[in-house]
């Protein structure tokens, strides 16, 4: 299951997004998402997690916890609408 976490403190690694969501079981992947241009940090991440009770269980543990002094809002990702950011036109 995919995780979309939001409100990361800009300090925060791609390990230290691991190592927060490791304790509730087998992460696939966690990835902090970083500004194509500036290659600073977004805010927001995702954690891949294949076991569904696992995340489940990590998503209601860790939304409204606090990690590197934000509260951080946890949920399952929704997947990504077709064609991108939608809106942008191309003129």
């Amino acid at each position: 299951m995919n995780i979309y976490v939001s409100n990361l403190a800009y300090d925060l690694t791609d390990e230290d997004l691991r190592k927060a969501f490791e304790s509730f079981g087998q992460i696939e992947s966690a990835v902090i998402i970083k500004d194509r241009y500036t290659g600073k940090s977004r805010g927001f991440g995702f954690v891949e997690m294949p076991a569904e009770e696992e995340a489940k269980a990590a998503i209601s543990a860790m939304n409204g916890k606090e990690l590197g002094g934000r509260t951080l809002n946890v949920n399952e990702a929704r997947p990504r609408a077709e064609g991108g950011r939608g809106g942008r036109r191309s003129w």
